[in-house]
């Protein structure tokens, strides 16, 4: 679109800027509660709400609790929540078994909040990484993590969340084939409704330490995860792996991280033209919220313009720790 502009002082652009009333008309892009997806980390025990201290304000929740966040997003208008565990050492093993063990920590915080606070879509997580004590989203066999054998684990995890109720999968773990896999179990077991929200364009980023640290994985990580997440240096690449992603039955698509792969999530699309999401990950969050405790910005002001970006840029929906606080600031 090529814009048509009168000469000054025929045009003068400020006019429509002027006051409140007229900004709110011709507003291009706006944000509100239903763009939001709020990802919550769980563990165990009762009753308790552990800070994780990289990332402040965000906790580690009991199942208890987590099930209050539900309802309380569920009563924001929040439409979807995201589990991200936080599994005991202990049952971190190299063959990975906890992950699709059906009253593991996700699959019991499944079946609580569908009980409990049944009109909010549940997103899980599918990968490895909280349960393997290599810290990686895929298997280690002599120092390779290998794509074909932890696609096979990726579908009976996915299965096993699908049983308990889960609405959304969310595959992040960035191997070769893993849609496809997917969605022919979801298929072929009856949970043909059950939608896969792919984590397709997925970069190896340095934004990722305080989740890490959310979900005990930065200890147990050997090396790095270079050789399945992207390089972020490409982009071509991300718009491939979409394509891949759709075409083996994804229904939504993800970048991750966000605020620095806007021109990424421009692309997707413009591209392609589905549901497009990104992810604002930890260090986005942390460092937001370190400079407003600073007092070096307004954190409100600048929370609610990072997540107008994500939808300028052309997304439909934000993965966001902010959720809670920026729906009770729209609801206001």
């Amino acid at each position: 679109m090529k814009p048509t502009v009168a000469p000054f002082p025929t045009a003068r652009l400020r006019r429509t800027r002027a006051t409140q009333a007229l900004r709110n008309l011709v507003r291009e892009n706006t944000l509100s509660v239903d763009d939001l997806i709020w990802p919550v980390f769980l563990r165990d025990g009762k009753d308790v709400m552990e800070p994780v201290s990289s990332m402040p304000g965000v906790m580690r929740q009991s199942l208890d609790n987590v099930v209050k966040s539900a309802k309380e997003a569920q009563a924001l208008g929040i439409p979807a929540i995201c589990l991200f565990p936080y599994t005991d050492p202990a049952l971190k093993t190299e063959d990975c078994a906890e992950a699709w063990n059906p009253d593991n920590l996700t699959n019991r915080a499944i079946r609580e909040i569908k009980d409990a606070a049944p009109d909010i879509a549940v997103m899980t997580d599918v990968a490895l990484d909280p349960y393997n004590i290599n810290g990686h989203d895929g298997f280690v066999e002599n120092g390779e993590i290998v794509n074909d054998r932890t696609v096979d684990a990726l579908v009976k995890m996915t299965l096993a969340q699908a049983r308990s109720g889960a609405d959304i999968i969310g595959p992040s773990d960035m191997m070769d084939g893993r849609i496809k896999g997917m969605r022919s179990a979801l298929e072929s077991e009856g949970y043909a409704n059950v939608s896969i929200l792919s984590y397709s364009a997925k970069y190896a980023s340095g934004y990722y330490g305080p989740f890490r640290d959310a979900v005990g994985a930065s200890g147990a990580l050997k090396g790095d995860k270079k050789t399945y997440q992207m390089d972020p240096g490409n982009s071509d690449e991300a718009l491939r792996l979409v394509e891949r992603d759709l075409q083996e039955g994804a229904d939504m698509v993800m970048v991750k991280p966000g605020i620095a792969y806007l021109d990424i999530c421009h692309r997707v699309k413009t591209t392609f033209g589905v549901p497009t999401f990104a992810y604002q990950v930890s260090g986005e969050y942390a460092m937001i919220m370190a400079a407003a405790q600073n007092g070096w910005i307004n954190e409100d002001q600048v929370m609610m313009e990072s997540l107008l970006a994500f939808k300028r840029a052309g997304c439909d929906g934000i993965l966001t720790y902010f959720a809670p606080r920026v729906a009770q600031l729209l609801n206001s």
